[in-house]
């Protein structure tokens, strides 16, 4: 027996959702904005009995139940906690894994022995769930797609062995036990199949090879553009019977650096508070340094004497293991503490971590004896003016000037490029907004020989060009001309950026303009 499928109820979620939710006897309905309107996402039993649906508006479910109520849904939650249950799950088999938005599997190969056999484990599961308020339905069966079918659709603790054929257990089980899309459930009742006994027929899945071949190469014909497996019901089926393997992507613990101090005498003070606070940032840059890491997001949380909790956090603009400079920027953030009748115990994690590599302790201790490190300087900015406050150059993957470059907050990832652009010489200056000046020249097509901008007529004694740079047809209207870009130079010594948007009889527009971009030094 390989896989245990558990089904969570929503009335335990509908009760974590607010703190004044109604209590699951209530009829009871998760609400989403959309377009239309608020939609149900999902109801308690109470609320299915008085005629609410998952997808109807809540004005419509509040016509038929006057007593409904509407609790905000919140999905990023839902998934977090489905996560944590599912690292608990693991206490009966030893990976296990998500199936959104209600569900978890959990591979039992080798391990129902030790609970007495497959039903005691199905009732040790069923037990533990109800302890921590959630009603749960499970079921065992060698494949995934087989036990998702039995705990959606299937009597409560069913178990299908290995021998059993899966066909007879699962033939009166409806066709939405298979996973499959809403459209694609419509196009199986259309064509008549109800159930997966009906299915296995047409497809050629039932006791006899032969069985209405065609049938089935008709109803791969139907499907064969549907690369989904949730649109594809011969490729569903054969994952339910174990023809066809179906990857499942485990959940792996992965626990956050930790430290904290139990305090003998609680403390009331700044000084002993710092104190504590040097010993936590040592501790913790021990424990990254173990796991290779620096910490990018740190969360200190101080437990007074009456109960309160006061937490701070910081945000880092690089990965740092340097304890000083956790000290320094968490200095900033104890002034406005109030320990009350005392502070007891204090705990640092980092909730937020990267990979982080040894690096000469040196070259870091030259750097702020001789003057405060960059991403030092940019945590302290941070601290004092805001996250937005604080900006840093990014480049961009784009050959167009004004679009190569941009600024964003040091704390958002850097954008991946496909491959450096082996771009020609660039200007030191570019400015905000290219500006239009006027240019005389020979010819339509030839090189400018002198240039008004800004007021003043500038003569060119040299010039080097054109570098055409074409626009991004992805990006821009078919009518989008092409840039021509020259580097000249005034008979003051100036050097300009200057390009020609267009060309004579490119038949996307008049005379070609000319604009003024960057600067040399």
């Amino acid at each position: 027996m390989s896989i245990w499928l558990a089904r969570l109820s929503v009335d335990r979620w509908q009760r974590g959702h607010a703190p004044d939710a109604p209590e699951a006897s209530a009829p009871t309905a998760l609400i989403a904005d959309t377009a239309h309107g608020p939609r149900i996402t999902a109801a308690n039993d109470a609320g299915l009995a008085a005629g609410a649906r998952a997808g109807m508006l809540l004005a419509d479910a509040r016509a038929l139940c006057p007593d409904l109520a509407a609790v905000p849904a919140d999905p990023v939650g839902d998934l977090a906690a489905l996560e944590k249950l599912a690292l608990w799950a693991q206490r009966w088999g030893p990976w296990s894994a998500l199936d959104p938005p209600d569900g978890l599997l959990v591979d039992v190969t080798g391990a129902a022995h030790l609970f007495g056999g497959e039903a005691r484990l199905l009732a040790d599961v069923v037990a533990a769930f109800a302890q921590r308020g959630l009603m749960a339905r499970g079921a065992l069966a060698p494949t995934a797609g087989a036990a998702w079918a039995l705990a959606h659709y299937g009597r409560r603790a069913a178990i299908l062995a290995p021998d059993d054929n899966p066909l007879r257990a699962l033939g009166d089980l409806p066709v939405a036990a298979l996973r499959l899309d809403d459209d694609v459930l419509t196009v199986l009742r259309r064509l008549g199949i109800k159930q997966l006994g009906e299915l296995a027929g047409v497809s050629g899945a039932s006791d006899d090879p032969g069985q209405e071949a065609a049938a089935r190469d008709a109803l791969r014909r139907r499907f064969r553009n549907h690369r989904s497996p949730a649109a594809n019901p011969l490729l569903r089926l054969d994952q339910l019977l174990g023809r066809v393997p179906e990857p499942l992507l485990p959940v792996i613990a992965r626990p956050m650096p930790m430290v904290q101090r139990r305090l003998l005498e609680p403390l009331r003070h700044r000084a002993p508070l710092d104190q504590v606070m040097a010993d936590l940032a040592a501790d913790m840059v021990r424990a990254l340094e173990a796991r290779g890491e620096g910490a990018r997001r740190l969360e200190l949380a101080l437990w007074r004497v009456d109960g309160a909790v006061v937490q701070r956090r910081i945000e880092l603009a690089a990965a740092t293991r340097e304890a000083s400079h956790i000290i320094r920027l968490f200095a900033a953030r104890l002034d406005d503490v109030e320990a009350g009748f005392g502070i007891e115990m204090m705990q640092l994690r980092a909730s937020w971590s990267e990979p982080l590599g040894l690096s000469q302790t040196d070259l870091d201790a030259a750097a702020e004896d001789h003057g405060t490190a960059l991403a030092a300087c940019i945590d302290r900015l941070t601290v004092r003016l805001g996250a937005k406050a604080v900006t840093r150059p990014v480049p961009r993957a784009s050959h167009i000037p004004e679009r190569a470059a941009g600024w964003q907050p040091p704390l958002d990832p850097v954008p991946a490029l496909q491959e450096p652009f082996a771009f020609h010489t660039r200007p030191l200056k570019l400015l905000d907004r290219a500006e239009p000046i006027a240019v005389l020249y020979a010819s339509p097509d030839g090189v400018p020989q002198r240039f008004r901008w800004r007021g003043e007529v500038r003569e060119v004694t040299r010039v080097e060009g054109p570098e055409r740079i074409a626009p991004e047809w992805w990006r821009e209207k078919s009518t989008a001309r092409l840039r021509d870009y020259y580097r000249i130079e005034d008979a003051a010594g100036r050097r300009y950026w200057i390009y020609r948007q267009g060309i004579v009889g490119d038949g996307r527009g008049g005379i070609p303009d000319w604009f003024l971009q960057g600067l040399y030094a």
